[in-house]
């Protein structure tokens, strides 16, 4: 029955995995498509700007509902009704006549896939020991940095092939047939596949304990876990508010400018056309599928803590925004290294701070608690991105393009930002159990 149990869970997490591999080529495809976009729809810059952070909004207000959903109505159901919605939308906007349906469009997509990240987290929290959770997090992210891989080169060569619109209908498709196979093979929990072990048992003990918890609080709580408790109980931890805060800010710092700032910084300091800036913005993909797995196993095998790893990432991130805000010129040889390691200490680090998340309260209600964290990155990233760009603007251009000192200006709230991430670092508590 072990065997059985440990090669399934596999499957279950080659199944998800993919299907993370979908939610960052959704989330980064429409930079690469952004011309023809334009083109096709008779969109100004200022629409496909728009088009693009549609997908974001979305995602970040469905966080707290995809925790709750995965703790209620179980994450299988939630991710496999949710990746319908995102087929739904990919066909949208491959079919959409005007900027504003391929608008509505990317909003159905991101709302569709923002429903994979924790419901996932809970199904591993439910199959995996909490010794191998952060490891298989940090697998989880990096295979999201294959999505970001796969949404350049490659959708260039799919959309030369068969055209933009024609590549939107195709990712829907493949998003559907993913949703089937999820419905088909993904389980909430071992228990569902009639396999019950002793850290099952485990497992159902502290969730009563938690149950029990809540009615010598509250009596007319005591039938089920009300999802308003476990909320309540998530905000009301100021150790998770340290988290928050360590993730609003660090992320912020990520998506602002690996997400949107870093490509034209490097065209308008540096004069690199597309091509080049698009071998150092590579680097940011390999820092994810390469970061996630190495912090995890720094965390769980060399330190034996979460702390340690969140702090010097921290720390590094501070140098590099200083080095973005203060520096007249960066060589370009160093500006493979601080694309590379932004991405591991402002993006790639999260599977860290989303297992220590999780720790921090009982299994009962761990999607909450994720879906909680896993709001505040992209509402970080969602503000700082035209804030950012509105800093740019108050500048005089040269020759149609910014200056270095209209972008340093610029990346001075980055560098605050990292100041702000690393107290907050300082002030989260160690989860680790090392028994």
């Amino acid at each position: 029955m072990i065997n059985n149990m440990k090669s399934y869970r596999w499957l279950i997490f080659v199944i998800l995995s993919t299907s993370y591999i979908l939610v960052y080529f959704h989330r980064l495809c429409a930079s690469v498509l952004a011309v023809d976009l334009m083109k096709d729809l008779n969109a100004g810059p200022s629409l496909i700007g728009l088009l693009g952070s549609a997908y974001f909004y979305p995602y970040a207000l469905m966080q707290l509902p995809a925790g709750l959903l995965s703790d209620s109505w179980g994450a299988r159901k939630t991710i496999t009704l949710f990746f319908i919605v995102a087929f739904t939308g990919s066909v949208m906007l491959g079919l959409a006549p005007t900027v504003t349906w391929a608008i509505i469009g990317r909003a159905v997509v991101g709302i569709g896939v923002s429903m994979l990240f924790v419901p996932t987290l809970k199904i591993l929290s439910e199959w995996f020991a909490p010794r191998e959770f952060a490891y298989m997090t940090g697998i989880l992210l990096g295979m999201g940095g294959i999505g970001s891989l796969i949404a350049s080169t490659p959708l260039v060569w799919l959309s030369n092939w068969v055209g933009w619109r024609n590549s939107f209908i195709a990712i829907g498709i493949v998003t559907l047939f993913l949703a089937l196979l999820v419905w088909i093979f993904v389980r909430n929990r071992p228990e569902d596949k009639g396999w019950v072990l002793k850290s099952d048992q485990v497992k159902k003990e502290v969730k009563e304990e938690f149950k029990e918890n809540i009615k010598q609080k509250n009596p007319s709580d005591a039938a089920n876990t009300s999802l308003f408790i476990a909320v309540k109980q998530v905000v009301g931890s100021r150790y998770f508010w340290a988290l928050a805060v360590w993730f609003f800010f660090d992320f912020a710092i990520f998506f602002s400018f690996g997400g949107l700032w870093g490509g034209p910084y490097l065209m308008h300091v540096y004069a690199m056309s597309k091509d080049e800036a698009g071998h150092i913005l590579s680097m940011m993909a390999f820092g994810l599928v390469v970061g996630a797995p190495f912090l995890t196993w720094l965390s769980d095998k060399i330190f034996g803590q979460r702390k340690p790893v969140l702090i010097i990432t921290s720390i590094i991130m501070i140098f590099i925004t200083a080095l973005l805000a203060f520096s007249e010129s960066i060589p370009v040889w160093a500006l493979y290294i601080v694309y590379f390691m932004i991405t591991v200490c402002g993006n790639a680090v999260g599977a860290v701070v989303f297992t220590m998340s999780k720790e921090l309260f009982p299994i009962a209600i761990a999607g909450t608690a994720t879906g909680l964290a896993n709001l505040f990155p992209f509402i970080g990233g969602a503000l700082f991105q035209p804030f950012l760009g509105y800093i740019l603007e108050k500048h005089e251009k040269v020759n149609d393009l910014f200056t270095i000192s209209a972008y340093k200006s610029a990346f001075l709230p980055l560098f605050i930002c990292a100041l702000i991430a690393f107290v907050a670092a300082l002030c989260s508590h160690e989860t680790m159990d090392k028994n």
